[in-house]
């Protein structure tokens, strides 16, 4: 212990003890550290999956602080309000954090940092959630990058901090101050039944994550650039849902590709892209962060999409009813597991901006409440690619079609077997475990015969392609 004043430390999406910044800066004062959670505005909006994945985090990182003597303090309200009085209570002198990029908490922060210091206490925020700052990338103008291919050549050979270790010790103050229960925040409330089934297939906290990417690059990653397409293939990472509560840190993930990379990894470099994939979507919405919520080509404003979310085609794609099976195991999965295969994700994204004519917001909401792996940036990002309305998109004229790429990716039926039971003797476990996940007001059972599409493949096409080229016109 030390008579030192104590450091807030105020967690948000950084809930490890490794590559943490702001963490190890604190313990490296040699003052007492106290580890705060705030459940403010902005965590009460989450949608029910990542709500319930953020509840989940928070339960296993508070053990990890407990085994090293120190403890997870919960307190709810208005950030501002919440860390000024333990400030009093504490007598702590200082607060840091890790930055968000995200409009909403850039504008939360500001606040909080403005009124600590209007009290006479210090904030101080730190880098961890990217691998660079975006305003640290920059074209040869000056600008901010809008096309992927040259914002990751810009960024390749960038110097990246290597991870800073956990600390050997968390110095603790001389009395903790009181702190709300996390059972009583109901976390997964909104999740009703469902959550019974996701925490089957939901691997939580920074020791799993470690573990995951450990073997990841030992028995993956040389395959990662064949097999990360095939969606009945453990091929990818698995770390989308981890580095969204921040229980890994990128510049983990980073290096530990890095050195894969240079010791020769067929699948290194491709895996390296996929993380600059992120940092794009981040760059882009610090920099135009009206990527987040409406078009990003504005040009796309006057297309006509539907935005009637009360349409049974809708309804049908939201169930996995579509009666176009790679569609329909895509978000059965996304109801049971809380994550998609990111070829799928994009599959089912086409499905609805295209053949039924439904604006991505639909979609992006959806996926919104249902990803346990929830990122703002990558979400809206991925969503407008596929739509046509965002940077780097794929043309709109370029439709995926679900038959052929199940063609291509899932030549056996290995993942349309998992996911959809209707017309199986012995339906798979995870099959059934969707009827499990849904609302009961759906009234869906196994016993249901498969639907015809909703939309055929052929017509939702011609129809695209006329609205396109009537645009075009």
């Amino acid at each position: 212990m030390t008579s030192a004043s104590p450091i807030l430390l105020w967690l948000r999406r950084d809930l490890r003890l490794h590559d943490a910044p702001a963490l190890a800066d604190a313990c490296a004062s040699g003052r007492p550290v106290i580890p705060v959670f705030i459940r403010d505005a902005l965590t009460d909006g989450l949608g029910a999956a990542p709500k319930w994945r953020l509840g989940r985090g928070l339960e296993v990182f508070s053990h990890l602080l407990e085994a090293k003597d120190s403890r997870l303090i919960l307190r709810s309200g208005p950030p501002q309000e919440a860390l000024q009085a333990l400030a009093e209570e504490t007598g702590a002198t200082d607060v840091y954090w890790t930055r968000a990029y995200d409009p909403a908490s850039v504008e939360r922060d500001t606040g909080v940092k403005a009124r600590l210091k209007d009290a006479g206490i210090g904030a101080r925020s730190f880098a961890g959630a990217l691998l660079f700052e975006p305003w640290e990338v920059q074209t040869k103008d000056g600008g901010p990058y809008r096309v992927y291919s040259p914002f990751w050549k810009a960024v390749k050979g960038r110097e990246v901090a290597p991870p800073c270790a956990a600390p050997k010790r968390i110095a603790a103050p001389k009395a903790w101050p009181e702190s709300e229960r996390l059972a009583d925040w109901a976390m997964g409330a909104a999740m009703q039944r469902g959550a019974d089934v996701l925490e089957r297939h939901v691997d939580v906290g920074e020791v799993a994550a470690r573990g995951r990417f450990e073997r990841f690059l030992d028995e993956t990653l040389d395959s990662y650039k064949a097999d990360r397409d095939a969606p009945a293939a453990d091929g990818t990472s698995g770390m989308s849902a981890f580095l969204a509560t921040g229980e890994i840190g990128p510049r983990t993930l980073w290096h530990g590709a890095m050195r894969a990379w240079h010791e020769g990894n067929a699948g290194a470099e491709t895996y390296l892209k996929e993380l600059v994939w992120r940092e794009f979507a981040w760059h882009l919405a610090w920099h135009t962060p009206h990527i987040l919520e409406r078009n990003w080509r504005e040009e796309w404003d006057a297309f006509p999409w539907s935005e009637d979310e009360d349409r049974p085609e809708v309804l049908a794609w939201k169930q996995g009813r579509t009666g176009i099976p790679l569609v329909d195991a895509g978000m059965r999965e996304l109801q049971v597991t809380g994550t998609m295969h990111n070829r799928v994700r994009m599959i089912v994204a086409s499905y609805l901006t295209k053949h039924l004519m439904t604006h991505w917001r639909i979609g992006q909401r959806w996926f919104e409440e249902h990803l346990v792996d929830w990122d703002p940036a990558s979400n809206a990002m991925g969503w407008q690619w596929v739509a046509g309305s965002g940077p780097d998109a794929a043309p709109y004229f370029r439709i995926f079609n679900p038959e052929t790429q199940r063609e291509k990716f899932d030549p056996k039926e290995r993942y349309l077997h998992r996911w959809i039971g209707e017309g199986q003797g012995a339906p798979s476990e995870t099959a059934l475990a969707y009827y499990e996940a849904i609302p009961k007001s759906w009234n869906l059972s196994p016993g249901d015969a498969y639907p015809e599409p909703v939309v055929s493949l052929p017509d939702g096409r011609a129809r695209a392609l006329a609205a396109y080229e009537e645009r075009r016109g």
